[in-house]
């Protein structure tokens, strides 16, 4: 048995069963995996996968026992290769941040800059994705650092950390009726088509449930991941658009108005998280550190240094 192994039993899971996709995300072949998968099968005696010909239907429940030993055994494997970043790259590495775009474009430029001028020597790697595959990122130790409104905060895997709150706001075309209409209440805005984030990302379920807990029905025409193109949108004059405060930022030449929306929708707060009981470089704390100066370094790492809220490890930190 080896790790490579393991890693096609995880990764063949996380694809779906799909080989083509096992083989690209581990840089190898389709025949050198199925292999892999006939000699351990061998060697257990047992069948890990269940099969339709040459097809992979799923996991036989040998495999699914085998899958939860793969990962945690990747996962300690990963701990013993950062345990040498930990005492030999003090300022030199590469700082993994998934993120949703709102946060990247509007929150993280002042820390970013703020880092690099602490770190000049660690490299920044952002990715942009969904508030799901942010905490997926993190579970699998593909980013040190994960930001969201949502999901992050709710996953036992993760440490999350407040960062700051924010509300929604609206924009609409200079001139239209809503500006006239302050304080806008949802009643009014439910008669207009909407613009806002799709479901899942950016305090969507809060816009939601403000409709819902109204009896309304709101008019949401489009929905999208990315703020600026909620903006484009509102600027074509499609509808109103609905969206996180920090992105409503306008300068004078804007065509959009900006009206609030504070008492129409609950607050948000954007988390940052840590993947539980992993060892971290000392600026994956300085990062968080910058993120929120209110933040407690000793209770930061209490909470992420444990694999569970009682149970602490060893902080291999200098």
């Amino acid at each position: 048995m080896n790790f490579q192994q393991l890693k096609i039993i995880k990764e063949a899971a996380r694809c779906e069963f799909n080989l083509t996709e096992v083989a690209n995300a581990l840089f190898t072949s389709q025949s050198g995996v199925s292999r892999h998968i006939r000699d351990l099968e061998d060697e257990l005696g047992v069948e890990i996968f269940i099969r339709r010909g040459k097809r992979l239907l799923g996991m036989t429940e040998p495999g699914k026992a085998l899958l939860t030993i793969a990962e945690r055994i990747l996962d300690e494997a990963g701990k013993v290769r950062r345990l040498a970043d930990v005492f030999t790259n003090e300022s030199s590495g590469v700082l993994t941040i998934a993120t949703t775009h709102t946060q990247a474009r509007y929150s993280l430029p002042r820390v970013i800059k703020a880092f690099r001028a602490l770190y000049p020597n660690v490299r920044l790697e952002l990715n942009q994705g969904s508030p799901q595959e942010i905490v997926s990122m993190l579970v699998a130790g593909e980013a040190d650092v994960g930001i969201a409104s949502e999901q992050v905060v709710n996953n036992p895997s993760l440490a999350a950390f407040p960062w700051f709150s924010w509300h929604h706001a609206l924009l609409v075309p200079k001139g239209h009726e809503l500006e006239l209409q302050q304080p806008v209440s949802l009643a009014a805005l439910s008669r207009y088509p909407l613009i806002t984030y799709r479901q899942g990302i950016t305090g969507r379920s809060r816009v939601d449930r403000a409709f819902h807990g109204a009896g309304l029905k709101p008019d949401i025409v489009l929905s999208a991941q990315d703020s600026d193109v909620v903006k484009t949108y509102v600027e074509l004059g499609l509808g109103v658009g609905v969206l996180a405060d920090q992105a409503c930022q306008l300068d004078e030449h804007s065509s959009l108005t900006r009206l609030e929306a504070k008492h129409l929708f609950e607050s948000n707060t954007v988390w940052l998280g840590l993947k539980r009981g992993q060892l971290q470089r000392n600026y994956v704390w300085q990062f968080l550190e910058l993120c929120n100066a209110n933040l407690s370094l000793e209770e930061i790492k209490r909470q992420a240094l444990s694999a569970s809220e009682e149970e602490p490890v060893i902080d291999f930190q200098i």
